[in-house]
């Protein structure tokens, strides 16, 4: 895929964010809507869309990427990717308030990146320094922004209204954002970064198929259960009401 095409993605996902969400919302409407999804009609057919193109284009590309890459690369591609995001972690934890985790996260990126040879290897994992995950849509939820309705990305997939909103913010000052001005080589890494983590959800379609009898229901409340989960760093409250996160 040329840069050109992930550009292109990031402009459409920065345009839907900021107008296209508010004109569509207007217009969708269910019988019997899920109160965490009344934007129900327009995320099931980004929903499909994205599908298509899963099926058509990324998850053939992030097959053979699989099956034609060697394993050390692929393994050092992602431990790059994954010092990078170590290092929006650690701004994230420290904006959350949360030094042992800023610490953490500060030590692997360090560590990482100097030992690791730019983070190509993975030192600190096997020191027991622990990764955190964290990204600014936490951080808004940790300073109490609701989560607001579910909403489907395009491309990009289930998310909120506010981590929709702190998406932006994470393309916008991610290290690679910030450090490579050269737009097609930020553009191209964006995209082997998106190829190698669509890579970690193969062979997990045939299980999705199995059990789910409605493949766009069990990936909403999959994603809503699992991002409460983490907003509440492991302990969550017994039932998320409209005053809570």
């Amino acid at each position: 895929m040329s840069s050109r095409f992930f550009g292109a993605i990031l402009v459409f996902i920065r345009s839907f964010l900021f107008l296209g969400v508010f004109l569509f919302a207007g217009c969708a409407s269910v019988n019997d809507p899920n109160p965490r999804d009344p934007w129900e009609p327009m995320n099931r057919k980004i929903f499909s869309v994205n599908d298509s193109v899963d099926k058509a284009v990324v998850k053939p590309v992030a097959v053979a990427y699989k099956d034609y890459t060697p394993e050390v690369v692929q393994k050092g591609i992602n431990n790059f990717f994954g010092n990078l995001r170590d290092v929006w972690s650690a701004i994230n934890s420290a904006l959350q308030l949360k030094g042992g985790d800023t610490v953490d996260g500060t030590m692997r990126v360090v560590v990482n990146s100097t030992v690791g040879v730019l983070g190509l290897i993975d030192v600190a994992t096997p020191l027991k320094i622990k990764k955190h995950k964290e990204d600014f849509g936490k951080t808004l939820g940790h300073w109490g922004v609701p989560t607001g309705p579910y909403l489907v990305l395009p491309f990009f997939g289930p998310s909120d209204l506010r981590d929709a909103s702190g998406f932006v913010f994470d393309i916008k000052f991610n290290p690679t954002s910030q450090s490579i001005k050269k737009v097609a080589v930020r553009n191209t890494l964006y995209g082997i970064n998106a190829i190698d983590t669509r890579k970690g959800y193969l062979g997990l379609e045939d299980s999705l198929d199995a059990i789910a009898l409605d493949r766009y229901s069990f990936v909403r409340d999959a994603y809503l259960q699992r991002r409460l989960y983490e907003i509440y760093d492991g302990n969550p409250p017994d039932q998320e009401n409209d005053d809570e996160k």
